[in-house]
């Protein structure tokens, strides 16, 4: 046997969301997925809804630096007919990308440059690992769906009247590189690419947009909400709805859209129902985790700063990077509704743990790490 194989029965012990027994899926249980970033906070989720769907043949890729501990805990728990490979490699190498996709009917690509600084180096780990995968998975004739796991963030939030909500068909950035954010210019140029060579290649894709996914072991706070400046909170976000998903829900919503038929080529948005606002999130936060002194931010102020910041940085020629700009402000601080009614009525998805229970869970994870 396989040392980086388990294999015994399949038991869906886990599943308590109706929408997952459906059967019209565009693959059977035993061909084989491949997810990328498999070790990761969502990744490791996917593969558990993937097993929670019946399907009975992964291959887990990460990097040979990954720490599998959580995903491998996962795997455990299904022991009756399941074949799951762990594939350590770089998706940098084509000869990683070959060997990884060989028989593969879908993809979940879930791994991206995440915690870079720069935007060649989150080009570089973000998009061009995306056409070496996709590439490969084409080569070998037998790839059903792509599946490119992208962000809600890439959407423009100037232009959108007030009325509307941020829905699929809303535009998304045109000019990346003034955000100043090389993750957002990078799951951008990530889609572009998607879309170009799968349809130059022939293969069928469809792209996920999570909100804010959160859960027990994401010890962060949205920056939709605030920041710490020193032992401060600036608090930005106001009354605004902060577009949560929790891991189970979002992994759910992946799993779904990525193997529903009928979706070709479309672009899913993922937010959870019952969202929160800013100031909702961060009195529960100081309520359930700790008391911390708060200012807020008026977003009239707010704007106003964000534009003297951008300025300052166009008169100083970039010595002042423009970390802060307009640009972001619309995306992360602007009032802003969400829709989740497509992904729900194109694929039948709901979320199975309740915004309630959701905090309660993140809330507890916090709390711990505080005590750790």
């Amino acid at each position: 046997m396989n040392p980086n194989e388990i294999t015994g029965p399949f038991s869906p012990h886990h599943n308590t969301n109706g929408s997952l027994q459906r059967a019209d899926r565009i693959i059977g249980p035993d061909d084989l997925i491949v997810v990328t970033g498999a070790s990761g906070f969502i990744g490791s989720q996917v593969v558990r809804s993937l097993l929670d769907l019946g399907f009975r043949n992964l291959r887990c890729f990460a990097r040979p630096t990954s720490d599998t501990t959580r995903l491998k805990s996962i795997t455990r728990q299904f022991v009756v007919d399941a074949k799951i490979e762990f594939f350590q490699g770089n998706l940098l190498s084509r000869d990683d990308c070959m060997r990884a996709t060989r028989g593969a009917a879908v993809i979940f690509h879930l791994a991206a440059g995440r915690g870079v600084k720069s935007v060649p180096d989150a080009f570089l780990n973000s998009v061009v690992t995306t056409r070496n995968l996709l590439e490969a998975g084409a080569r070998h004739g037998c790839l059903r769906r792509f599946v490119n796991v992208s962000s809600l963030s890439v959407y423009n939030n100037e232009s959108r009247p007030r009325w509307r909500p941020l829905d699929e068909t809303c535009p998304v950035e045109a000019r990346p590189e003034l955000r100043c954010d090389a993750y957002d210019f990078a799951k951008l140029k990530q889609d572009e690419i998607v879309r170009d060579y799968a349809t130059r290649l022939r293969v069928s894709y469809v792209i996920v947009r999570p909100g804010y996914v959160f859960g027990p072991s994401n010890h962060s706070v949205s920056g939709r909400v605030g920041m710490f400046v020193s032992r401060i909170f600036l608090h930005l976000g106001g009354a605004n709805t902060i577009p949560l998903t929790y891991v189970d829900n979002c992994a759910d919503a992946i799993a779904l859209a990525g193997l529903a038929p009928g979706v070709d080529g479309e672009v899913f948005n993922i937010v959870d129902d019952d969202l929160p606002s800013s100031r909702q999130f961060l009195r529960l936060y100081k309520q359930a985790v700790k008391p911390f002194k708060t200012i807020y931010i008026p977003h009239a102020v707010s704007y106003t700063l964000c534009y003297l910041w951008e300025r300052y940085s166009d008169w100083s020629k970039g010595q002042l990077p423009p970390a802060f700009n307009r640009k972001k402000w619309n995306v992360f601080w602007r009032r802003t509704r969400y829709s989740n009614d497509k992904i729900k009525t194109r694929v039948g998805w709901k979320p199975r743990i309740s915004m309630e229970e959701g905090l309660k869970r993140y809330f507890q994870g916090q709390a711990h790490g505080e005590r750790t």
